[in-house]
């Protein structure tokens, strides 16, 4: 289904917005732009049409004008009157900039000079015109000729002045003239929307934002295809228009990124599918503030989360990520969508894991990705259900890890001697000694009780005797604690989905607020 719609396109430089018209497909967003086309007949100059417009003692020359080099804009016809002059050499459009009259160039001249000359100019007049093709929205033309009835480019006048000429001017003759009409052999014209650029959507990506601050548009986004080609600034009349095609380019990006993931996933094992991948931003530390974000991918596949500074298009690109990390040792978080209760799953409740962000940024729908050594990513989407997506994938990925890994061992010490501290997913936590391989302890997942770390390199865990119900403190010293803590924060996770999946599902943020709203 083509989706179809009349937007504006916004120059930053010029600061002027153009009337467009896009067309949404499947696969590609087409920008196009009005102009006068030769549909038969020969056509000398396709660019400059000159048409003789002979005056009527009822209605002039049948046309109105705005615009002038006062504004920085050429004079352009802004209506064109029914059954007049101007309509009947049917050569004349809405929107085209008046370049001579009778042979005087006017393309510097001001609004009152054309119409002083159009006014003076006698009963035969001659003008050569070319459409503007970026004729700037505030002069407020309609986008169909003829007649001001078709006016829907906006509700609001111009704030320049439009000058009737389907008034008398100087005329010297009283009798009726013959009207102005085509000659049969003269090329005919029409106003026709053109395709000026097609963007593909697959891989595409959407900005709200100013390009790297926290500004957001207003009614205004731009479509970077992965080639880097950019629309521009595509701007609409109102915020439900900007909602509505902002949806429907994200829906129609996010289905060709689904047939990208299953093309991929055919040359993968089932052990190393690709469970979601997808474009977002990156928050950057401590750099300066015209480049706060950046645009990363990023995917979930097999044991891995990749983040990209390009999608990955070949088998080979896999290994050209920035940072890779194990499923198993990343907590996903979602911030600026806190309610009451905590994070998506219980296992917080057991390790306290609380290391909020500055949330400083101006930007709805965050996550962050905390990783081994204390460290974070911090990231932002551009739509609540894309911060849907991401929370249930981080999810499915990180459980699906945990049952095809089914257990991580890890080095330890205790009072000089070498340990080996082992998250299982069927028997839980079990403590050996490296060389000899002793169990020195085991407890299941549900005598967790609780845990508090120094935040460098050693944890507390304390355990629920079965027998005694006396509390157990365990001390561990890990070369990468923050990677342990997340690694049994995942199993957690993991065996409480495997138990009760509806509890999971209960402690998703996102989806709760997209239901809120």
């Amino acid at each position: 289904q083509t989706k179809t719609g009349i937007a504006l396109l916004y120059d930053e430089v010029s600061e002027n917005a153009y009337d467009i018209r896009l067309k949404l497909t499947k696969e590609v967003l087409t920008i196009q732009k009005q102009d006068v086309v030769c549909v038969s007949g020969s056509d000398h100059s396709a660019n400059h049409r000159t048409v003789t417009l002979r005056r009527q003692p009822v209605g002039g020359l049948g046309l109105s004008i705005k615009g002038g080099a006062e504004h920085k804009v050429p004079v352009v016809i802004s209506k064109i009157f029914k059954d007049q002059a101007a309509e009947q050499t049917g050569m004349l459009f809405i929107g085209d900039a008046i370049i001579q009259v009778n042979g005087i160039n006017v393309e510097s001249a001001t609004h009152e000079e054309v119409v002083h000359l159009l006014r003076n100019a006698g009963d035969e007049v001659t003008i050569t015109v070319q459409y503007l093709r970026e004729a700037p929205s505030f002069l407020k033309l309609p986008l169909d000729s003829p007649g001001p009835s078709s006016d829907h480019s906006s509700g609001t006048s111009s704030p320049l002045f439009d000058s009737g000429l389907h008034l008398n001017g100087n005329s010297t003759n009283t009798a009726p003239s013959s009207p102005s009409s085509p000659i049969a052999n003269e090329p005919k014209y029409e106003k026709r929307w053109l395709d000026t650029l097609s963007v593909p959507l697959s891989m595409a990506r959407i900005s709200r934002y100013k390009t790297g601050t926290d500004k957001l548009r207003s009614n205004a986004f731009e479509v970077l295809a992965l080639d880097g080609v950019s629309t521009g600034i595509l701007q609409f009349y109102t915020a439900q228009e900007s909602a509505d095609w902002l949806r429907a380019m994200s829906t129609n990006i996010s289905d060709l990124t689904l047939q990208n993931m299953k093309m991929a996933n055919k040359c993968c094992s089932p052990s190393d599918q690709v469970i979601h991948m997808g474009w977002v931003n990156e928050r950057l530390e401590g750099t300066d503030s015209s480049q706060l974000y950046k645009f990363k991918f990023l995917a979930l596949k097999g044991s891995s989360f990749y983040i990209f500074s390009t999608p990955p298009v070949s088998t080979l690109d896999w290994v050209r990520a920035e940072k890779i990390y194990n499923l198993c040792e990343v907590l996903f978080k979602i911030h600026k969508l806190w309610l009451a209760d905590d994070c998506w799953l219980q296992a917080n409740l057991y390790l306290g894991i609380h290391q909020d962000f500055d949330l400083e940024d101006q930007r709805p729908y965050c996550f962050s990705v905390m990783v081994g050594h204390g460290k974070s990513h911090y990231f932002n989407v551009e739509l609540g259900s894309e911060l849907a997506v991401w929370e249930k994938s981080f999810q499915r990925a990180i459980f699906l890890e945990v049952q095809r890994t089914g257990s991580k061992t890890y080095t330890c010490s205790w009072q000089g001697d070498t340990l080996c501290f082992t998250v299982d997913f069927a028997l839980g936590f079990t403590c050996f000694d490296s060389k000899t391989k002793n169990v020195l302890w085991r407890f299941k997942f549900s005598q967790l009780k609780g845990s508090s770390d120094d935040g460098k390199t050693r944890v507390k865990l304390l355990f629920q005797n079965l027998d005694t119900k006396q509390i157990e403190t365990k001390e561990l010293e890990f070369q990468d604690l923050t990677a342990v803590l997340h690694c049994i924060h995942s199993f957690i996770a993991a065996k409480v989905a495997s138990v009760d999946p509806v509890f999971i599902d209960s402690q998703s943020i996102a989806r709760k607020y997209m239901y809120s709203n």
